[in-house]
């Protein structure tokens, strides 16, 4: 996995400058309506949600997910659609059967994931690109569709603390194989996944590791109290900046492509528009860059703000409520 280095600016400070990036499509607020602006037809065009049947967003079950429903979930509302999200309803492995059984018809999804973990393809695709052609293919052939992807990417890393990491000489992932033993702490599932323990033993020879099962969120605390020597963490997560951690290089790729897209049954995304509604999803998702990702999630996990307030303040800066 690559990283690059990130600076945490202040959430209103991020959100005012992303405010001045705003579209210059946006232009069905209350202002110009009410400066007799638009006609009818314009109106109609700018509630493309008047009318259609509601829908059921659903997420994962981390805050990063949360901040994403939020987004999604505001910016179609303001947009006439009736949406009714139902949070932290698990992992990938039991969200996915939520989708297919229609208790949701949509949720954001990390795309690597869908293909290691939703159609358990145990390969390492090249690009971004390339995996997002993948799991396109592999949900149409499902009968469900995926919006465009966003910029930012969140992949799953394997951090220690950089003193463990500097005392032992470890900067990647094949540098633990030199451990006698060491422990991974995780949530239960990243133990048989491909992009989990089962990749690092396959790939890395880390037949060294003993896993630990540990509750998402705990982790860094984990990390601090030495109850385990690395974790399984977010390559978003807003802890990452402190400095305290060292995050292992993945330099054959393993943890793959993790750009987020809207994943949804195809005869609801029918019936709410079809490309009308995903252009509400698109235009959300092209202003989720990693600053803003981190600088929201910092807002939420560190400051212990609400993430319905995070989210509204980052669209009403862009002016896509």
């Amino acid at each position: 996995m690559r990283r690059g280095r990130f600076r945490l600016v202040p959430v209103a400070l991020l959100l005012a400058v992303l405010g001045m990036l705003v579209f210059a499509a946006c232009g069905d607020d209350d202002d110009d309506e009410s400066a007799g602006g638009q006609t009818g037809g314009e109106q109609a065009a700018g509630q493309p949600g008047k009318g259609k049947p509601p829908v059921t967003l659903g997420t994962k079950d981390f805050p990063e997910e949360f901040i994403l429903g939020e987004l999604y979930k505001q910016a179609l509302e303001a947009k006439g659609y009736k949406v009714n999200l139902k949070k932290n309803i698990g992992s990938t492995e039991i969200i996915d059967k939520s989708l297919t059984s229609g208790e949701i018809d949509g949720y954001p999804e990390y795309l690597g994931v869908s293909l290691a973990v939703t159609f358990r393809k145990d390969i390492i695709p090249k690009s971004a690109e390339q995996t997002y052609n993948l799991a396109k293919r592999l949900y149409e052939k499902r009968g469900q569709v995926i919006s465009q992807q966003t910029p930012f990417f969140d992949v799953d890393a394997i951090a220690t603390t950089r003193e463990f990491a500097e005392k032992n000489g470890l900067e990647a992932l094949g540098d633990l194989k030199k451990l006698g033993s060491f422990t991974v702490g995780a949530r239960p599932e990243f133990r048989d996944r491909f992009q989990g323990l089962k990749g690092m033993r396959s790939e890395y020879g880390l037949t060294n590791a003993k896993f630990k099962q540990l509750a998402l969120g705990i982790q860094y605390q984990a990390l601090d109290s030495g109850d385990v020597d690395t974790a399984n963490v977010f390559s978003t997560d807003a802890q990452l900046a402190s400095g305290k951690y060292r995050v292992l290089k993945d330099p054959k790729g393993i943890f793959g492509y993790q750009h987020v897209a809207m994943v949804m049954n195809r005869d609801k995304y029918e019936a709410l528009g079809g490309p009308e509604f995903f252009k509400v999803i698109d235009d959300v998702s092209r202003l989720l860059t990693n600053d803003a990702i981190i600088t929201m999630n910092k807002a939420v996990v560190i400051d212990k703000q609400d993430e319905a307030d995070v989210a509204r303040e980052f669209l009403q800066a862009n002016r896509l409520v």
